[in-house]
């Protein structure tokens, strides 16, 4: 007699970035199989960053990033994050990590487990349910820099129009599409399948 299979698990994660007031936050469902690189690439998605700095996950004194084979005496340890599952790092519901962003500006999210939802038909492409606030524009400075940018850009003047230029437009730091962040999440190519933990 066949045993029964195990249903695949999808989590609920929320992710803020941290020391921001209002918060700006994300909820994304994501199979528990996805690794961590390509949760990587659903932050990114969903938080609006470019991908255009270094990142890493952290918990309990452990890292996981793109593996620095060329590494100094003093540097952390850092194991190969397309080699671990989520599931492996959060393991029961009220887990979190933190996922650091551009190490110069130091963008630092809390990513939290919610919930686990078992599914008969899990999809293998993450999708975002909710969010609130745009992330801040790249290489803004970090904390301080994205204050003075909040300051500056609606001030009229030419500092504040220069401001708007650079971060690519009219957009306000309220806004949030989530339509347009599953839009993007469709875009990218996602694995049929993601191996077990």
């Amino acid at each position: 007699m066949p045993t029964a299979k195990t249903k695949p698990s999808i989590f609920q994660l929320k992710i803020t970035l941290l020391e921001i007031e209002p918060p700006i936050w994300r909820r994304i469902q994501a199979p528990s199989t996805i690794p961590l690189s390509r949760l990587h690439h659903v932050l990114q998605a969903v938080m609006g960053w470019t991908d255009s700095h270094l990142h890493q996950f952290e918990k309990d004194g452990k890292y996981w990033g793109v593996r620095d084979y060329d590494g100094f005496e003093d540097d952390i340890e850092v194991m190969d994050e397309s080699r671990v599952a989520v599931g492996k790092v959060l393991t029961a519901e009220g887990d979190s990590m933190v996922y650091v962003y551009d190490f110069g500006d130091n963008w630092r999210h809390k990513v939290f487990l919610e919930k686990t939802v078992l599914s008969d038909a899990p999809s293998t492409r993450p999708v975002c349910i909710a969010g609130e606030r745009r992330c801040p524009p790249e290489d803004v400075g970090g904390l301080h820099g994205y204050e003075k940018f909040l300051k500056v850009i609606f001030e009229p003047g030419q500092e504040s129009e220069q401001f708007r230029v650079w971060a690519g437009g009219t957009g306000h730091a309220e806004e949030f599409d989530v339509k347009a962040v599953n839009q993007a999440l469709e875009r990218m190519r996602w694995p049929v399948r993601h191996r077990r933990p």
